[in-house]
């Protein structure tokens, strides 16, 4: 990935994102629960930076922010609590931990 956390995204896809997602993270109980629903839609939660990204599990491209689509991730933390992570070797990125 280049230093931008992900590709521009175009109107249509940005609105379709939310559309999609929106609802997940809206509704989400814990970031298990989460992490679950976003992978029945073919995406994963990744952190890098500091920021919360939408990665298509096929891919692995990440392809928006959480504040891209509306709800960033100190949104969800103040909800949901603080996720637990697992550090990539990189020192820059993370996975929720499970």
């Amino acid at each position: 990935m280049s230093s931008s956390l992900h590709r521009p995204l175009d109107t249509e896809t940005a609105t379709m994102l939310r559309i999609v997602l929106r609802p997940l993270l809206d509704t989400a109980r814990d970031w298990q629960s989460l992490s679950a629903a976003l992978a029945l839609k073919g995406y994963e939660l990744h952190f890098r930076d500091g920021r919360m990204l939408f990665v298509e599990s096929y891919t692995g491209e990440a392809i928006s922010t959480g504040a891209a689509i509306g709800v960033p991730l100190k949104t969800l933390s103040d909800r949901l609590g603080r996720p637990s992570l697992t550090m990539s070797a990189d020192g820059r990125s993370a996975v929720l931990h499970t």
